[in-house]
């Protein structure tokens, strides 16, 4: 084996072919991100190594070190000299998992992608799981830590209200959108772009683009050194990126259908409360001392109503138009088609 040696260039494009183990793509590309793991990163990438050549299958693995302030990059340097088939990506800030994991996705070459957490939490052992999965038929194989060997009330019943939430959001079954280990077709993810906490919903998107997508137990270990780099405010951001995510896959070809319709509701209300405020001004008045339902326009905060919904009705369908203008401005400057293609057959059975 040759020796190890780093890359400082700059980041190569999605895409670009980088050093590998042999003179064609690999089969299987394995990404994992790094974040402060000194005390864990050099057991885990001799693991994984190991896991990997046990398949019999050519990889590469790809070890992104997000920005870390402690000695893992040292460490992943030390694991993976005279390794072939490993390369350190340095990010040079932390940018966060997401960002890390696409980096990379980016950098790889496989035909299969697979990702699996820094924390040495994952069993890189149960790569195999998910890889005789793929090869049953599936395109996406997600990880279900079933036995999750995490604090109880700070991280395993947050993770179980928002993969709850996501289930049905999305309607796709899946137990465990956090679990990091997962496997992927390259064809199925080919040209997404992650951002924000959108990792963890990689088999959501590829279902909705019509993956069969499955899911595996795997096992979960104890954290053997460090401490975990997320808390309870995770939750509410991966809350978030399923809204983003939901709204992105439902309407981002027609926009004008959330903002027109929320505005059109808008006009309706400031209609009818128009109309609540005329009928109260033209109510009989019943006597000195009884009114009834008769008020004047500035006895009541009607006429206020009517002009803040119907400003908010008009300024929402206003947002609808100019969010279909730039929809149409991206798709059209882009060439993006607004479907996907499985496979096309011939009628000559070619």
């Amino acid at each position: 084996m040759s020796s190890f040696h780093e890359d400082t260039s700059l980041p190569r494009a999605a895409g670009e072919v980088t050093g590998g183990t042999a003179a064609g793509a690999p089969e299987l590309s394995v990404v994992i991100p790094f974040k402060d793991e000194e005390g864990n990163a050099r057991a885990l990438v001799e693991e994984t190594l190991a896991a990997l050549r046990a398949t019999g299958r050519t990889f590469e693995l790809l070890l992104v070190d997000d920005g870390s302030k402690d000695r893992t990059r040292e460490e992943l340097l030390a694991a993976a000299r005279g390794e072939r088939a490993a390369s350190v990506v340095r990010l040079r800030k932390c940018f966060g998992q997401t960002a890390a994991i696409a980096a990379g996705i980016d950098r790889s070459r496989g035909k299969t992608i697979v990702t699996l957490d820094g924390d040495g939490q994952n069993d890189p052992r149960d790569i195999a799981l998910l890889l005789a999965r793929l090869d049953a038929g599936a395109e996406v194989v997600s990880g279900w830590r079933r036995a999750r060997k995490d604090p109880a009330l700070t991280r395993r019943l947050p993770s179980w209200v928002a993969n709850k939430l996501a289930q049905r959001v999305s309607g796709v079954p899946l137990h465990d959108l956090g679990c990091a280990l997962k496997a992927y077709r390259r064809e199925v993810i080919s040209g997404v772009r992650l951002y924000g906490e959108m990792h963890r919903f990689l088999p959501i998107y590829a279902s909705w683009q019509g993956a069969e997508v499955a899911e595996v137990e795997v096992s979960h270990r104890e954290r053997r050194s460090g401490t975990s780099k997320y808390g309870l405010e995770r939750t509410f951001k991966v809350v978030l990126d399923l809204v983003v995510l939901a709204f992105l896959q439902r309407y981002s070809t027609r926009p004008i259908y959330v903002f027109g319709g929320f505005g059109l509701v808008s006009l309706l209300l400031a209609f009818l409360t128009g109309c609540l405020a005329l009928a109260m001004k033209l109510a009989p008045v019943r006597g000195p001392g009884d009114l009834g339902w008769h008020k004047d326009l500035v006895q009541t905060p009607l006429p206020q109503f009517v002009v803040l919904l119907g400003v908010t009705g008009i300024l929402s369908i206003l947002m609808g138009l100019l969010a279909e203008m730039v929809m149409r401005t991206y798709f059209e400057s882009q060439g993006k088609p607004v479907y996907v293609v499985r496979d096309v057959a011939q009628g000559d059975g070619t």
